[in-house]
């Protein structure tokens, strides 16, 4: 699943391609992706918007548009957005197609078709399902170690899981979660409230570390996820305990291990990780 490093990867690579772009029309080839409203009004009231703009909410994607409207864009698993240059022809699994003006289109490709969109005013974007409940974002920089106390006291859930929660912190997902955890020393399977001061401060830092350092590296591709150019990212040449089950602690040495935390594989040092 496409997680924050990814979708802020796909913020930056759409941006200079839809800014101030005009939407000529919308098609919708599978009407199950469109979460809202319904798939005629989506292609109705979006036929003529200008892109303002784009952010990003955890794993949302925001595309601010003319007339207060926002497209909110959740690519889940295999979720992909990209910006097409000319008359390509569509690739399998393509479920939306945006004709901007001009002839280039942005198009929603989801081979398993988890992902979503809606279309909402921009006042109520906030409280559209999933994004309501969303934590608050790890690379502000109100979020400091206090902040991150804050959340892991009194929890008695494994530190990974906790990660995980989009309702305490917002766009973590499973790779990144071994690999902060990897980077600050702490083993996953601890209770989130017995991190002490140091390691709360350590895992912060390094939860900022390997976000700017998957954005830097645009993101990790290991099956589907493609920037907003249909590029692949490098990231998953930079992964230290994530999917290398067996291999050599490239720290110590020791076999990296794996188990299953909330139904989820994770990754992780039985040496270096305490």
């Amino acid at each position: 699943m496409p997680e924050l490093p990814e979708v802020e990867t796909i913020k930056r690579t759409l941006t200079p391609c839809l800014r101030e772009q005009k939407i000529a029309r919308v098609e919708v080839y599978h009407p199950g992706v469109i979460a809202a409203p319904d798939p005629e009004t989506f292609s109705r009231l979006l036929a003529g918007r200008i892109i303002t703009g784009l952010d990003r909410r955890g794993k949302y994607l925001l595309v601010h548009l003319s007339g207060e409207y926002c497209l909110v864009v959740h690519l889940r698993m295999t979720g992909r957005l990209v910006f097409t240059e000319g008359a390509a022809p569509l690739a399998p699994h393509t479920h939306v197609v945006f004709s901007l003006a001009g002839g280039p289109s942005l198009r929603f490709v989801d081979t398993r078709r988890f992902g979503c969109l809606y279309l909402a005013a921009k006042t109520e974007v906030e409280t559209l399902p999933g994004l309501r409940d969303l934590g608050p974002e790890p690379l502000d920089p109100a979020f400091d170690a206090l902040a991150l106390a804050a959340i892991l006291a009194g929890r008695r859930r494994p530190i990974k899981q906790v990660l995980l929660d989009q309702r305490l912190v917002a766009g973590i997902g499973n790779i990144y979660a071994d690999e902060m955890l990897f980077a600050a020393g702490i083993d996953p399977r601890r209770p989130a409230a017995s991190l002490n001061h140091e390691e709360v401060e350590r895992l912060r830092g390094a939860m900022q570390r390997v976000l700017e350092q998957g954005i830097a590296n645009r993101g990790t591709s290991i099956r589907d996820y493609v920037d907003g150019s249909g590029r692949q990212g490098s990231n998953q040449e930079h992964l230290q305990v994530y999917g290398r089950t067996g291999r050599p602690c490239p720290r110590c040495g020791q076999p990296l291990e794996r188990v299953r935390l909330g139904g989820r594989s994770t990754h992780f040092c039985p040496r270096c990780q305490v």
